[in-house]
């Protein structure tokens, strides 16, 4: 009876190491929600009825855009629509519109990155509805030795932390992710 235990133990071991990556937890399911900017990211503010105060800008490493006469507006975390109510906010603060109409639209949106077992790794830019597959197919696809039924994607969370997990290759993939195609094991 312990025998048959110990070899149950490491049958369920050598299956969990046997894969690349089974390890790792799965990434969490994610709700549909509004693009929210960060660092990198690229935006067209359009001042309605004054064209010197549009443009395009892109958001800081410190997370803001600094606008001609708005100045600074924190970005980092925020919707385009909110983005759009800070500026209309700073424009009516600073006595510049009684009732400013600003517009804010992502012109460019943050890379993603992949790299292991892929063709060619490297950066692509982040597009709506981006799955992990359709983000290797941007870099050839698979190479002979890829895992393809998962991969490693790290990605920073709210708190600013990065963490890794296994995802499928239907997984949403977000601005700033890292997929990894693990290599398998012959």
């Amino acid at each position: 009876m312990r025998h048959a235990s110990a070899l149950a133990v490491l049958a369920t071991g050598a299956t969990a190491c046997s894969t690349p990556g089974a390890t790792l937890p799965p990434l969490p399911p994610s709700a549909a929600e509004p693009y929210r900017l960060g660092p990198g990211d690229r935006v067209r503010v359009t001042v309605f009825d004054d064209p010197q105060l549009s443009g395009d800008f892109r958001v800081s490493d410190a997370g803001a855009i600094s606008l001609p006469l708005a100045g600074s507006v924190p970005a980092t975390g925020r919707t385009t629509r909110e983005v759009e109510r800070a500026i209309e906010g700073i424009l009516k603060e600073k006595g510049l519109f009684q009732q400013p109409s600003v517009a804010v639209e992502v012109m460019e949106y943050r890379s993603v990155y992949v790299l292991g077992m892929v063709e060619r790794g490297g950066q692509a830019p982040y597009q709506p509805g981006m799955t992990v597959l359709s983000a290797i197919a941007v870099f050839g696809g698979f190479n002979y030795r890829a895992v393809r039924d998962h991969v490693s994607l790290t990605r920073i969370g709210e708190d600013g932390v990065a963490r890794e997990y296994r995802a499928g290759p239907q997984a949403l993939v977000r601005p700033g992710d890292v997929i990894n195609v693990l290599e398998r094991w012959f």
